[in-house]
């Protein structure tokens, strides 16, 4: 895989009560993201709670979310770690498994330099013979991967395209201004932002509203292509309200009780990340069903 066109699903990891994975309904999401018309299946992301996951754990559903897929759509395996060497062990062994790329997260809770952060991700690329995504969440990891930096880095063979979920929409800009277009694909990790980001020239975006709306999230992609900047417009604006939901609490937690309110079957987050106040679940509730209302799916 060379490129990463459309709207990936950033799918979430479904637990049960005892927060022990549930293979089925992980198949029965990846599934549904396919029915749904979804460009791609990102697993084991930030939606997919990697960070709360044992390496074998991560292994295990990386290996269920590929067999189901069976070909259909790229594959992106999330395969992040705090340190080089253990992020080299994850992508190892995703690679092995047959994902189509890896998304690789900055090393995060201690604090990186640019130099430092390019030296890590050059280490991973050459570990592995797939292609490797950047993946920019300053917010959560504490370190940025600045533009001069990404510049750099699209220079490596197999460092392919970055995943912006900065939320900083000049920060994409100026990827995009650093960056081969044909080369090298600029991703969206904010919802909000996918179709400014395909207007602006990027290759789509990495969605956790596809947990919720699928379909809807597909056809902001499917529409740009087709020549309906409106109808794409139309669909992206029409997330804001589950968006907002996003403040509520753990964004994970919040999309979880979102696609569990579809009857999805997602389960609840790991510990601690899984509580919602009983206004936060009615607010939740109340938004999804209106969304289904006005057509969201």
């Amino acid at each position: 895989m060379s490129s990463v066109k459309g709207i990936l699903a950033a799918i979430a990891t479904p637990f049960d009560e005892d927060e022990n994975l549930v293979e089925a309904a992980l198949r029965g999401h990846v599934r549904r993201q396919l029915d749904a018309g979804i460009h791609g299946i990102f697993a084991l992301g930030t939606n997919g709670e990697f960070y709360a996951q044992t390496p074998a754990e991560r292994a295990e559903a990386a290996r269920i979310v590929i067999d189901e897929v069976g070909g259909a759509v790229p594959v992106v395996i999330g395969a992040g770690g705090p340190t080089t060497k253990k992020t080299v062990a994850i992508a190892e062994d995703a690679a092995a498994a047959g994902a189509d790329a890896l998304s690789i997260i900055t090393p995060y809770f201690a604090a990186a330099s640019q130099d430092e952060i390019a030296a890590h991700f050059r280490a991973v690329a050459e570990s592995v013979d797939v292609p490797v995504i950047v993946y920019n969440i300053p917010a959560r990891t504490g370190n940025a991967v600045a533009p001069a930096t990404l510049e750099k880095l699209a220079e490596v063979d197999n460092i392919t395209a970055v995943k912006d979920s900065s939320g900083n929409f000049d920060t994409i800009l100026q990827y995009l201004e650093r960056t081969d277009r044909g080369s090298f694909d600029v991703i969206s990790g904010n919802d909000s932002l996918i179709l400014w980001t395909l207007i602006a020239g990027g290759a789509g975006g990495i969605s956790g509203i596809a947990n919720i709306y699928p379909k809807t999230m597909a056809s902001i992609y499917d529409l740009f292509l087709a020549g309906d900047p409106e109808g794409a417009r139309t669909a992206q604006e029409s997330i804001r309200p589950i968006r907002n939901c996003l403040a509520l609490g753990n964004p994970n937690t919040v999309v979880k009780h979102a696609a569990n309110v579809r009857e999805f079957g997602l389960g609840p987050a790991r510990a601690p990340f899984n509580a919602l106040s009983d206004e936060a679940k009615t607010t939740i509730e109340e938004t999804v069903i209106a969304d289904v209302e006005h057509g969201l799916a």
